[in-house]
């Protein structure tokens, strides 16, 4: 046999590579079919990942198809540059983040690209999500196998980087083991197929010649020379992630050369396409959670459970109960748990209900009267299964900020040992927390893929200063002392990235890490892949995201008070954690978050990359592309696509609140220069204060028939500097002109103030008419401001917060009185009754008023479902698609207007839209139309043109009725619910009729021109 030589390790790279970028990008421009991007903007939001790690990418390419992927590879090449792969951008462990040229396959590379059903396989490019992925594989009765709980979001590229897992593992395996073959590129435009190699075909390829040949020579030799050691020093454990896959190269895996690069976190190769092996859905499904005294007690009872073959096994202790009830998350899914303080999660998957069942019952019974026997929980629907399983894969979020406590981090949040040691394992670790002081009740929770002996946690680090950063170092080299003696894995699906790359010499030896070093050369001798990463890795404790020289410019003349981040921007830019649930394709569950990603595909468009560049925007370490502070046009540019639709504020693990930043940040951009700010914020920010003088001048039908005149409605759009779309027309009489001049009921229940928020008032005062006929018809007697009043919500949604902070404070001085006699006040309005539950107190928190406004302000269905005790609405029996606000999603909840609608006898379905793309001013403003539309096409309109003729269209919101109304919906209207309650008591109150170009702005441009100098000044002065 030729001898063959084996490369030397390869030796720690440069900090940062000498790359003339003018010249790269240009390169790339003229040669890269795709999106190729050196603005400082993306730079500053691809800069990290959901690590502790921070490095400012090159750039970044986002290729059309994988061949331009290649190309770019080549012309990186040429430059020296080294390359990262990167799929979803939610590695844990710092792999994908490297001051590198950045590959994200996830705008374009998203195809199935073929389905083999007999040989249930298919192949794919690396962007496509794994969640799409099966959606499209549905038909086929096939699905792929391993689910990481980021499942809604994580890429097949970036699960194939990481050996990932997930839950599903307990049945499939991870990654590794549903992979037939990888498509790959070299760093020097080598390009191939690999799977497993028989002799046959090993010979084969050796006789060509080429640089695949040469490669194959080398991994053999590699093979045979480290084959003893590799057996003697890889775990034999389920969950072994970390360092290379060599044990793929050995004969009894036959010579695996995609096993081998799975889980190599593109420091090897780029992965191009791969070949999936499916298996088959098991559609029926049980769950039993057992609840034990403690975790480690739960631990000692997997392995008497494993014989029975459960397709998942998860554990979970009080800890994360307890952190998920103060954020209440899962609130139903939370009180279906037995009695404990740890709970194994345990399920059973068969062709048929009754056999996932008996399969459960067989295991209780083996487990009856034994030391492993538990408080029992059996599910079997669906439903409240789902609920329960949205408990352990909200983990990370619930994790990672509560109110009171000290932040958590990732690090060690990915330890695995064999099952049967896991309980040893875990009373071992909870003694290493209380040494080094991170222990106690507020400490870390500990749960994780409990049948494969995974666990994951989030541990209270101090990465604020050098002497917490050396104590997470000491604690991170003793963990890993404490795994390796287990005979466990640092890693059990995360990767070893940065964070663990350091550490591997105590878990696989000097000779095995050697060995990984010369692999690493074999494939990529000049190091130009993700360099820093697994082998010659940078430190556990260096380009820290955080670190003791972290002191960013932290803002202190704030409008806001952030009330949850002790009055710091900094920490609530700091609170995205990266997991990228705001990246998600669906809106399945209805949540909203991020609407302006799902139409673009933008890493910038999504709450996570807004959050970077904040954060980078801060310029906590001297080096941030964004360093222009309030003055940013980049953040400025990433802001203007957020809807405000507050979805991320309850949708994002880490509660981000996206919306209340912008608002932020545009109030100190513009401050000082208002003569930058668009025309729509003055036409669209100052509505209420026209409206309110249109209204009071009783000059709505003047203002509509001159916005009714041809060629006058375009000019006064383009003078009011928003988008040409068709707008509601003024009401001829406002809601608060008609209820002055009528004698309220008496009511039995007291007195309840009806909110006139300036949509409901000025241009469908229909709505407050019939709220008035309900809720009198309920017992209450009605009032209302008569003079005008506002909520601030323009004007807090166009950043002109200090107008906003003066007219809320007025508003609250007028409510004072009512509210200091414990009255409530109602609103009808979602997004103006989540100002006074939600933006108030965090612009006033120490205001009194503010906090009886807060805490006395219901929805309409709140106030006749939990203030009305004994009320029963009028019976309707009719059926209802509702789509609920963005603001009533992420703050006010729908759980009572389902209650009500129910008991009126509505079968109403909640449509799993999202955001309508309207959001208040959003699609009114110039540059926002095409987003707008795209956003409403995407579920809403399709669902509401599929309707029956006899299906209501709910829509409380004044944004989604009017997207409904003015967009092509089929001539179909949406209902607010108190117009719904209200046909069912008989005369139901005249619903304006006209369609057709309405144009507010022409209205304020044209008709309240002459009234708006001295009547804006009356309105605010009162």
């Amino acid at each position: 046999m030729t001898q063959v030589h084996l490369p030397d390790p390869v030796v720690r790279p440069p900090d940062r590579p000498d790359v003339d970028l003018d010249a790269f990008s240009r390169a790339l421009r003229d040669r890269v079919n795709g999106e190729v991007r050196f603005d400082r903007g993306t730079r500053a939001a691809y800069s990290t990942d959901a690590s502790n790690f921070r490095q400012v990418p090159l750039g970044v390419v986002l290729p059309h198809t994988p061949e331009d992927a290649v190309e770019a590879l080549a012309v990186a090449r040429e430059f020296g540059a080294p390359v990262l792969s990167r799929g979803g951008g939610t590695s844990l462990a710092g792999q994908c983040t490297n001051t590198a040229l950045v590959l994200d396959w996830s705008k374009y590379c998203t195809r199935l690209e073929s389905v083999d059903e007999r040989a249930r396989t298919c192949v794919v490019q690396p962007g496509i999500v794994l969640d799409e992925l099966n959606r499209q594989l549905a038909d086929t009765g096939l699905r792929y196998g391993p689910e990481p709980a980021t499942h809604m979001n994580c890429t097949l590229g970036g699960m194939i980087g990481n050996n990932s897992c997930g839950a599903t593992a307990q049945r499939t395996g991870k990654v590794v083991d549903n992979i037939a073959r990888l498509e790959v590129v070299l760093a020097d435009g080598t390009r191939f197929w690999c799977g497993e190699t028989t002799d046959e075909e090993y010979a084969a390829i050796e006789r060509r010649g080429d640089a695949r040949a040469a490669v194959y020579r080398q991994l053999r030799a590699l093979r045979d020379e480290y084959a003893d050691e590799i057996r003697r020093r890889f775990p034999d454990i389920p969950r072994r992630v970390s360092g290379y896959n060599l044990d793929s190269l050995l004969p009894e895996h036959h010579f695996d050369v995609a096993g081998l690069l799975v889980g190599s976190e593109s420091t090897l190769v780029t992965v191009l396409r791969a070949e999936l092996e499916l298996v088959p859905v098991l559609p029926e499904r049980t769950l039993v959670v057992l609840g034990y005294p403690d975790i480690a007690s739960a631990a000692d009872a997997v392995p008497s459970i494993l014989p029975h073959e459960p397709v998942a096994l998860e554990g979970v202790d009080h800890k994360l109960i307890r952190d998920q009830q103060i954020k209440d998350m899962n609130p139903q899914a939370l009180a279906e748990l037995p009695r404990g303080r740890a709970f194994l999660m345990v399920q059973f998957a068969a062709d048929t209900h009754d056999e996932a069942d008996r399969q459960a019952h067989r295991m209780l019974e083996a487990l009856h009267d034994t030391e492993n026997e538990a408080d029992v929980e059996f599910l079997d629907d669906p439903a409240r299964e789902n609920e329960l399983w949205q408990v352990r894969e909200a983990g990370l979020g619930a994790t990672a900020h509560l109110p009171g406590r000290a932040d958590t981090f990732e690090g060690w949040e990915d330890s695995a040992v064999a099952p049967e040691r896991l309980g040893e394992y875990l009373r071992k670790l909870t003694a290493l927390y209380e040494e080094f002081g991170y222990a106690g009740e507020t400490g870390p929770s500990l749960y994780g893929h409990f049948g494969q002996g995974c666990v994951h946690t989030r541990i209270p680090f101090d990465l604020y200063s050098a002497d917490g950063v050396a104590t997470y170092r000491r604690f991170m080299e003793r963990a890993a002392d404490l795994v390796a003696e287990l005979g466990g894995s640092f890693s059990g699906e995360h990767g070893d990235g940065q964070s663990r790359g350091e550490l591997l010499p105590k878990m696989f030896g000097e000779e095995i890490v050697r060995a990984f070093g010369r692999l690493k050369a074999i494939f990529d001798p000049d190091d130009r892949m993700n360099p820093g990463k697994v082998v010659a890795p940078y430190r556990l404790d260096e380009h820290l995201r955080l670190g003791g020289d972290w002191a960013p410019a932290d803002p202190h003349d704030l409008h806001f008070r952030f009330p949850d981040d002790g009055g710091s921007f900094a920490q609530a830019a700091n609170r995205c954690v990266g997991v990228g649930r705001c990246r998600q394709h669906t809106t399945d569950g209805g949540e909203v978050m991020c609407p302006s990603y799902q139409v673009t595909g933008e890493e910038e468009h999504s709450t996570r990359g807004r959050a970077r560049l904040l954060f980078e925007m801060l310029n906590g370490h001297g080096d941030s592309p964004v360093g222009d502070g309030w003055r940013s046009t980049e953040v400025r540019d990433a802001l203007d696509l957020c809807l405000a639709c507050k979805g991320c504020k309850t949708d994002c693990p880490a509660n981000v609140d996206m919306a209340t930043y912008k608002a932020e940040f545009l109030a100190h951009h513009y401050e000082g220069r208002p003569w930058r700010r668009p025309r729509s914020d003055f036409t669209m920010g100052w509505l209420p204060a026209f409206a309110g003088v249109v209204g009071r001048l009783r000059a709505g039908k003047v203002v509509n028939a001159l916005t009714h005149t041809p060629g006058l409605s375009r000019l006064a759009t383009l003078l009011a500097g928003v988008e040409d779309r068709e707008i509601p027309l003024f009401a001829g009489e406002t809601l608060q002109q008609w209820f002055a001049r009528r004698r309220p009921a008496e009511g039995a229940r007291g007195t309840v103030l009806l909110w006139p928020d300036t949509f409901t008032n000025t241009f469908h005062p229909h709505i407050g008419r019939a709220a008035v006929r309900v809720l009198e018809d309920a017992g209450w007697r009605v009032t209302m401001p008569l003079e005008p009043q506002c909520c601030a919500l323009t004007w807090i949604s166009t950043g002109q917060l200090g107008v906003a902070k003066h007219i809320l404070a007025r508003t609250v001085r007028t409510l004072a009185p009512h509210l200091r006699e414990g009255g409530l006040v109602v609103g009808l309005e979602p997004s103006c009754t989540a100002v006074f539950r939600s933006d108030a107190f965090e612009l006033f928190p120490g205001d009194q008023d503010v906090r009886r406004l807060r805490a006395q302000t219901v929805t309409f269905a709140e106030l006749l479902t939990e203030h009305s005790p004994g009320y029963r609405p009028p019976r309707l029996d009719a059926k209802a698609i509702a789509q609920v606000h963005c603001h009533q999603h992420a703050v006010l909840g729908w759980d009572a207007d389902q209650r009500l609608l129910a008991a009126a006898g509505v079968d109403a379905s909640r449509l799993d839209s999202g955001c309508c793309g309207l959001a208040g001013n959003f699609g009114f403003e110039k540059g926002h139309l095409e987003v707008s539309e795209a956003c409403a096409e995407r579920v809403l309109l399709p669902r509401v043109r599929e309707a029956d003729g006899d299906t209501v269209v709910l829509a409380d919101g004044f944004s989604c009725r009017t997207q409904i109304h003015q967009l092509d919906s089929g001539g179909r209207e949406g209902v607010h619910l108190a117009e719904l309650l209200a046909s069912a008591l008989g005369d139901e109150p005249e619903r304006p009729k006209v369609r057709g170009r309405a144009a507010m702005a022409a209205g304020l441009a044209l008709g309240a021109a002459a009234a708006a100098g001295a009547g804006v000044a009356r309105w605010r002065r009162r």
